[in-house]
This record gives C-alpha cells, sequence and structure tokens, in this order.
C-alpha cells in the first residue's frame, strides 16, 4: 500500500518536473505517468545478478554504476537512489515536452503554476497528449515544437531511474546525461529555466572530461570527443542562427510583419543549408537530421538556447570557486538567490571576464 507522504512527494516531484497545472487531467497523466517509470523500476545490483541479461545491457549498467560512484566521489553530487535502479518503459521517449514562442520572436511561452514558477515547456507521458496541446497552439499563431525527452529530472523527491530511453547511449553520454539531471538536485531556481540548464550543461561538461580522463578510458574518451567536436560545431551554427534571427525580431516594430516573416523564412533556409553543408563535413553524419527535420521554427531555436547560454559564465564560475565542485555549487545557490537582473548581470559578467558586481564571489 502506498504510504500517504511518498504519494505527496510523488506528486510535489510532478509538479516540480513536468508542470502539472490546477486542472485535474493534467495533473493525474504526470502523477500516474510517474508513479508507472517508478514502478517499472528494479535495482541495478539486481539486474546484473540475472544470468539472461544481454550482454549489451549489462555492460551499459556497468558503465552507470562506475559513473555514479564518479558523480559522488569526484563531483560531490548527490549520494541518493537516483539512477541506481533501471525501468524499459517500452518506448522511445520519457516524455514529451511542448515548447512555443511567437511567430516574430524566440521567446519562449511560459505556462505558470504554484510552487514551481513560470517555466518555458509542459511535458506529458503521451506523445498524443502532446501533440494535441501543440496543434491548439499553432491554432493560435504560435510556433510550436514537440520535444521527446529521453530523461528527467525529480529534484530528488524521488530515485530518478536510468531508463532504456538512453541507457544505450555510447558511455561518455551516457555520464553527461546522469551527470545533468543530478545536478538539477543540487541547484534548482524557480522561474529561470535557462540558470538552470545552464549550470546543468556545465556541471556535466566538467563532469565527463573528469570522468574520460581516468585511466583506461582513452578509446571512451577518444569516441567522445568525436561526437562533442560534432556537437559544438552544431550548437555554433544554432547560436548563429538565433543572434541573426534577434536582430531581424528587434527590428519587427520598424518593418511591416510580412517583411519580417520574409526575412524570417530566409534566415531558416540559409540555416538548412548550412547543416547540409556541415553534415557533408562530417561524412555524411546524421545524428541531427531529425531535429532538423521537425519542427525547425523559432520555439525549437529558442529551447535550444536555454541548454548553453551561460555555460561560459558557469565555467568560469567553477575557475573562481578554485574547481572545488562544493564550493561551486555553493556559490551558484548563493548566486540564484539574487534578483534576476542582477544575477543575469553577474552571469555576463562572469561570461566576460569582467570585475563582478554586487559583492558577488565564491566563499
Amino acid at each position: 500500500m502506498i504510504q500517504r507522504s511518498a504519494l505527496v512527494g510523488w506528486m510535489l516531484a510532478c509538479i516540480f518536473l513536468l508542470n502539472a497545472c490546477s486542472t485535474g487531467a493534467y495533473f493525474w497523466q504526470a502523477t500516474t505517468g510517474h508513479l508507472k517509470v517508478l514502478a517499472a523500476a528494479d535495482t541495478i545490483d539486481d539486474i546484473l545478478s540475472r544470468p539472461d541479461v544481454p550482454e549489451k545491457l549489462r555492460n551499459q549498467l556497468q558503465h552507470v554504476q562506475d559513473i555514479r560512484e564518479f558523480s559522488v566521489a569526484h563531483l560531490a553530487l548527490p549520494d541518493n537512489r537516483s539512477y541506481r535502479t533501471y525501468a524499459d518503459l517500452n518506448r522511445a521517449y520519457a516524455v514529451w515536452n511542448v515548447v512555443a514562442s511567437q511567430s516574430d520572436s524566440l521567446s519562449l511561452e511560459t505556462w505558470c503554476f504554484p510552487l514551481l514558477g513560470c517555466i518555458s515547456y509542459k511535458g506529458f507521458y503521451s506523445e498524443s497528449s502532446a501533440v494535441d496541446l501543440a496543434d491548439t497552439l499553432r491554432k493560435q499563431g504560435l510556433d510550436v515544437a514537440v520535444l521527446g525527452v529521453p530523461a528527467y529530472s525529480t529534484l530528488g523527491f524521488t530515485p530518478d531511474p536510468v531508463l532504456n530511453t538512453f541507457v544505450n547511449y555510447p558511455a561518455g553520454e551516457l555520464a553527461r546525461l546522469v551527470f545533468h539531471e543530478l545536478a538539477h538536485q543540487v541547484v534548482y531556481i524557480a522561474d529561470d529555466s535557462m540558470f538552470n540548464e545552464s549550470f546543468a550543461t556545465a556541471v556535466e561538461e566538467l563532469g565527463v572530461v573528469a570522468w574520460l580522463a581516468e585511466p583506461g578510458r582513452e578509446a571512451l574518451k577518444t569516441q567522445y570527443e568525436i561526437f562533442d567536436s560534432r556537437r559544438n560545431a552544431f550548437r555554433l551554427m544554432l547560436a548563429k542562427a538565433r543572434d541573426d534571427l534577434e536582430q531581424i525580431y528587434e527590428n519587427r516594430n520598424k518593418l511591416d510583419k510580412q517583411h519580417v516573416l520574409r526575412l524570417k523564412k530566409m534566415r531558416f533556409d540559409q540555416l538548412l543549408a548550412d547543416y547540409a553543408a556541415l553534415k557533408d563535413s562530417w561524412g555524411g553524419w546524421a545524428g541531427y537530421d531529425r531535429f532538423m527535420a521537425e519542427d525547425l521554427n523559432n520555439a525549437k531555436l529558442g529551447v535550444s538556447g536555454l541548454y548553453t547560454q551561460y555555460v561560459p559564465a558557469f565555467k568560469s564560475l567553477h575557475r573562481l570557486c578554485d574547481q572545488s565542485f562544493p564550493r561551486f555549487y555553493a556559490a551558484t545557490e548563493a548566486l540564484g538567490e539574487y534578483p534576476r537582473d542582477q544575477r543575469e548581470r553577474v552571469l555576463t559578467e562572469l561570461q566576460l571576464g569582467e570585475p563582478l558586481s554586487f559583492g558577488f564571489k565564491c566563499l
């Protein structure tokens, strides 16, 4: 029988991560969806003790155990039950997030809820439910994207399991994802997705470099560096497109809207051409084909910027804290308590290497 306190914890987790709103249907799908994920999970130790476990899964789960121990011993990430269990959901993604923006802006629409604040996406355990919302938003004239998400964090409220949706990632990518989701358990600032995602991305990037530097991981490091170089080139391409579109949209009050939309289309056409050239330089590697083929619009570009905008700033803060992860986390949490305009100014100063305002420093 489910303890009331545990059920409340699971419900809170759904509210925090999946934007469970006050409407009963949405709250119910979020709560029951997460409960089903938890119910499907077994401990990794138990799974590895079974003789019939496929060798590929066995190897990947052993990587997870190593990654998890490293996350505690070297990155000071939480030593709890998260990523010590495994669940096969029999689907491609854990959840599907819907993001939206105006047709002439990269700023994402938000949904605001008690406790959580305002979040720039809405998540569903059912792809069809996400598609239904997306269709409704498109009828309102918004740019909309439906994004399959392989993993999410419940901020430590429940033991997040390793899922079939990402367990077969290359080892470096597996480490990156686990470090990212655990970082959300360390610092989470309500109402600021860009702060939270940039921080977690900085932790993942710092963490995977340290994990791959361990003896015996040379082959894994080489494999990861090839993929990471492609990802960085892809991110730079998207960032350039975002910058160009921001300039177009900044002038939208001076131009006819149809002219703005024509300029927008031209820039997205250029983005597709840029990707084709980038893909050729990779020898035809098609890892981002799906991203570029589905819902390529303001919403998708806007959400891609959430994860990277302040990553250099957080890495600078890590250096300022003498590369001590506990001090880095404490400083990030302290920065998160600043008013939003002040913390954004400090992050910009960290990014540019300028003196820090408001007396901020790493203690």
